[in-house]
């Protein structure tokens, strides 16, 4: 994934393509630095780890932009996230995400919202990155409530 990543970048430079090349710079920039962090070189996982947190990021942003009128910047934040979801891995579609969370909230009898943090955990590990946590949260809160 890393030269996938470095390729895409290359092919943004010979291309001219300001905008693609500034979102995957600051996403190459956010994977060394992660990189120098641990002393190592990343796995594809963790990599998808860093792309999944620098998407949310900019969904928060795209959030505010929106509250705030900034239709200029709304238009830009959404391609940088479209370009962004090439690098991870397929997301659930929602039918999916319930059957798994059901799963697990009836593996370990959970069946009160309070239990929820706890569930969170168990539920984050079993979707691996495939969902929203934010998504995963208002699921298991519809499932409990």
């Amino acid at each position: 994934l890393r030269e996938t990543i470095q390729s895409a970048q290359t092919q943004a430079m010979k291309d001219r393509n300001e905008g693609k090349l500034s979102t995957l710079r600051l996403l190459w920039s956010q994977i060394k630095n992660t990189e120098i962090d641990k002393k190592r070189e990343l796995s594809d996982e963790e990599v998808q780890g860093v792309v999944a947190y620098q998407v949310k990021q900019l969904k928060d942003s795209l959030k505010d932009f929106e509250a705030g009128g900034r239709d200029d910047l709304v238009a830009g934040v959404k391609t940088e996230i479209e370009l962004l979801k090439v690098y991870l891995p397929e997301q659930l579609n929602e039918e999916d995400l319930k059957n798994i969370v059901q799963k697990v909230l009836s593996e370990n009898n959970i069946t009160e919202v309070k239990d929820l943090g706890p569930a969170m955990g168990m539920i984050m590990k079993e979707v691996k990155g495939r969902a929203d946590g934010n998504m995963v949260r208002e699921v298991a809160n519809n499932i409990l409530g």
